[in-house]
C-alpha cells in the first residue's frame, strides 16, 4: 500500500512532477510512422501533459511541436503543412520541424524577429515503423535505447496503438501482475487455450523477484508435474516498459510501452515479436481483425470509436471505455467467459481502469502474490529519491544496451534456480532464438 504522497508521486507526469522529470530523460516512443502522411493534416496529441501537434513535413522529416503558436497561441492543429513546415493560419508564421520560425508574412520583410522567436519543439527519431521523441534537459539526446522490439526486422513485429483511460502506473501494474491471467482470462466451459495453458493448472503462485540493472524481474513459480517447477518471469524495464513471455501456443514474445499521455490517460503501445522468424500473416490477420468476435492482446480494426480530429490522438480511443461499460456481457460470464468481458486487452484495461482514472492506492489490501508490484513501486520511488536528491539518473539513460532484455516462461528442475538458470535466456541478442523449449 502506498502512502497518499507515495502515490502523487508515481502519477502525476506533468513539467515539474517528480515521475515526469524522470521521464523526460529518456526518448519515448509516442507514434507509429504508417499514421503520418508528407504534407499530410497536422495531428493534435498530448504527451507528458503538453499539448502538442505532430506532422511529416514535404522532406519526410518528422516534427513534434507545441500546439499553441508562438504568436498569439492560434492552434497549430489547424496549420498548413506546407513547403517543409506548419504555417500558422492566423497570421502565416511559419515553423520547420526544430521549431525555428522560417516566415512572418505580416512583418516588414527586412525585420530579423524571427531570428528571436522559437515555437517549443522537440526532436524525433524513426526506428522500424516507431516514431520517438526526447523530451528531456539535455541539448544532444541520449542515444536510442536498444529494445529488441525495435530492432528485429520489420516482418518480425506486429505494432498497434491505443488509448486506455487510466493512468500509465494502472497501466503497467496489470501487465506485470502474473496472478490474474490464468483467472481473468480463463473461461467456465473449459475449453480455450488459456485454459489449456499450464499456468491454469496452479493458479496459487509463488512470487520472487530480483532489482535488475534494467527495472524489476518478477518471477511466478508453479508446478508442472511431481519433478519440475514452471517459471514465468515478467519483466518491468525503466521507465514504463513491461515484457510478457512467451507460451507454447503462442510463441512470440511481447509487452507495452505505457507512456503516459497525461495523468488520466495512457498511451499504449503494443509489441509482439518473434526474434528470428517473420510472424505468421495469420497471427497479424487475428492481431488486425480478433479472433471469432473477440480481441486478442492487439486492439483490432474494429475497436476504435475515431474522435474529431481536434481530440488528443484522435484516431486511437477505443469503444470499449468505461462509458460503454467495456461491452461486459452477464450472460456470457454465466455460460462461457470467466469475466464476460470480449477478449484479452479488454479484459484488463477493464480492470485496470474501472474504477477511477487514477485509483487510491492508499485503500489496497495487498497479498503474495502482489510481490512484484510492490518491488517496482519502490523501485520507482527509489529512482526518483536518487535523481532529485543526488541527480543520479537510472542506467538506462545513457547505456541503449541495458534495455536488451527478454521475459522467459521456463520449464525447470525443483533444485535449479531460475535466476541462473534464465540468465543467458533474459539477455536479448540479435538474431539468437529463444534457446529453450516453449
Amino acid at each position: 500500500m502506498l502512502s497518499h504522497a507515495e502515490n502523487e508521486r508515481l502519477v502525476r507526469v506533468g513539467p515539474g512532477t517528480p515521475i515526469g522529470q524522470l521521464f523526460r530523460l529518456y526518448w519515448i516512443p509516442f507514434y507509429l510512422s504508417k499514421d503520418l502522411e508528407p504534407n499530410g493534416q497536422p495531428k493534435r496529441l498530448k504527451l507528458l501533459c503538453e499539448d502538442l501537434v505532430v506532422f511529416r513535413a514535404t522532406d519526410g522529416k518528422v516534427g513534434l511541436m507545441a500546439n499553441a503558436c508562438a504568436h498569439r497561441g492560434a492552434p497549430m492543429m489547424y496549420a498548413r503543412n506546407e513547403d517543409c513546415g506548419l504555417r500558422c493560419i492566423y497570421h502565416g508564421w511559419k515553423y520547420d520541424v526544430t521549431g525555428t520560425v522560417v516566415d512572418m508574412p505580416a512583418e516588414p520583410i527586412r525585420s530579423r524577429f524571427k531570428e528571436k522567436v522559437r515555437i517549443k519543439a522537440y526532436p524525433c527519431a524513426e526506428r522500424n515503423g516507431v516514431i520517438w521523441t526526447y523530451m528531456g534537459p539535455e541539448k544532444e539526446p541520449p542515444p536510442l535505447p536498444n529494445m529488441e522490439w525495435n530492432l528485429v526486422p520489420e516482418e518480425n513485429v506486429n505494432l498497434s496503438l491505443r488509448i486506455q483511460e487510466c493512468n500509465w502506473l494502472q497501466a503497467l501494474e496489470g501487465e506485470i501482475d502474473s496472478a490474474h491471467a490464468p483467472i481473468l482470462h480463463g473461461r467456465i466451459d473449459n475449453k480455450g487455450s488459456i485454459n489449456q495453458w499450464v499456468a491454469k493448472k496452479d493458479l496459487r503462485p509463488t512470487f520472487e523477484c530480483i532489482r535488475q540493472d534494467f527495472g524489476m524481474s518478477i518471477a511466478a513459480r508453479r508446478r508442472f508435474d511431481e519433478a519440475t517447477l514452471y517459471w514465468r518471469v515478467n519483466q518491468f524495464v525503466m521507465p514504463f516498459y513491461s515484457l510478457v513471455p512467451p507460451q507454447s501456443k503462442f510463441p512470440d514474445l511481447s509487452g507495452h510501452a505505457w507512456v503516459p499521455m497525461d495523468d488520466e490517460n495512457t498511451i499504449c503501445l503494443m509489441f509482439s515479436y518473434h526474434p528470428t522468424q517473420p510472424l505468421p500473416q495469420k497471427t497479424r490477420q487475428i492481431f488486425q481483425d480478433g479472433h471469432d468476435g473477440r480481441e486478442t492482446g492487439h486492439a483490432s480494426k474494429q475497436a476504435f470509436a475515431q474522435k474529431t480530429p481536434s481530440a488528443p490522438y484522435a484516431e486511437f480511443w477505443t469503444k470499449f471505455s468505461p462509458e460503454s461499460n467495456f461491452a461486459f456481457d452477464y450472460a456470457s460470464q454465466q455460460t462461457t467467459w470467466f469475466s464476460g468481458l470480449p477478449g484479452l486487452w479488454v479484459q484488463d484495461a477493464a480492470c485496470q481502469t474501472g474504477i477511477s482514472p487514477i485509483y487510491d492506492r492508499t485503500t489496497e489490501n495487498l497479498c503474495s502474490s502482489d510481490t512484484g508490484i510492490v518491488m517496482t513501486r519502490r523501485y520507482l520511488l527509489e529512482a526518483l529519491a536518487a535523481y532529485q536528491e543526488r541527480g543520479i539518473q537510472p542506467l538506462g539513460v545513457k547505456d541503449p544496451d541495458i534495455f536488451m532484455v527478454r521475459a522467459v516462461s521456463l520449464q525447470l528442475p525443483e533444485h535449479e534456480r531460475w535466476a541462473d538458470a534464465g540468465r543467458r535466456h533474459m539477455r536479448a541478442e540479435l538474431g539468437k532464438d529463444f534457446g529453450y523449449e516453449l
